[in-house]
């Protein structure tokens, strides 16, 4: 049990009543990354470039036409939206479909997997306001990148992965927190809730994919002595619409 700023959490480990809530909140904590991710590439020094020559275009070919330079360079502008809400929206699709599909047997059926959620008091009654999960991985067992932060997509492995004894880490992923509780110290709850838990395990590290949208993610990774250990821009979308959303996925890992 944590208290901040007269608000209470505590953390618990997922129950089936939990699944409507959890889903909820993973789609949002999922999608919420979708404008960071449009407005961080659209100021991209290429992206403004092509933009403007977009837009001058139209106004040549509109007979100086300022409504044609908006519509072009809007167009363009919708271009890399839909490249950046596909990147994440095929993501969430992808663990909907696969291990969120059935949370109780992809998790607490595992002893190596671990899914908890947070719980605050909030009017008088104890509400889910954060999740977070960790999947074991064994030897050479490799997983299913995205990451996405908490999200994100992975790439390819490092020279860490060859651990100490049978080679086991933890990965963590679907973090939520839910925006009113955030900077109250719980996504450092949930995250050494994961560390515990891998500690318990056996596990060597914890390794978490991060897209790079996800600043507070990856700051919070920093303090807690998270490294950087890869980088890469397979979001398993269509390349040439991960090329356009410039979004990049760090791998972050900590020993313990």
């Amino acid at each position: 049990m944590a208290q901040k700023n007269n608000v209470q959490f505590s953390i618990r480990e997922y129950s089936p009543s939990d699944q409507h809530v959890v889903v909820s909140l993973f789609r949002d904590g999922i999608l919420e990354h979708v404008y960071p991710a449009f407005f961080k590439a659209l100021s991209h020094p290429d992206h403004v470039g092509i933009a403007l020559s977009i837009s001058m275009a139209g106004y040549v070919l509109g007979g100086s036409s300022y409504f044609q330079a908006l519509l072009f360079g809007s167009a363009w502008a919708g271009l890399i939206y839909y490249c950046c809400h596909d990147i994440y929206e095929g993501y969430m699709a992808r663990r909907l479909s696969t291990d969120m599909a059935d949370i109780q047997a992809s998790y607490l059926e595992n002893p190596d997997n671990g899914f908890w959620v947070a719980e605050a008091d909030v009017g008088g009654q104890m509400k889910v306001v954060g999740m977070a999960a960790v999947m074991g991985k064994r030897g050479e067992e490799e997983s299913e990148r995205f990451d996405d932060r908490n999200g994100g997509v992975g790439g390819g492995g490092s020279e860490s992965d060859q651990d100490a004894g049978d080679g086991s880490h933890g990965e963590m992923s679907h973090m939520v927190v839910v925006f009113p509780h955030r900077r109250n110290s719980l996504g450092s709850q949930l995250m050494q809730k994961a560390l515990d838990f891998c500690k318990e395990r056996g596990h060597a590290r914890l390794v978490v994919d991060v897209s790079s949208p996800q600043t507070a993610a990856i700051s919070l990774c920093q303090k807690i002595g998270f490294v950087q250990t890869a980088s890469h821009s397979n979001t398993h979308a269509n390349r040439w619409f991960s090329k356009l959303a410039r979004v990049n996925v760090m791998r972050m890992e900590k020993f313990i």
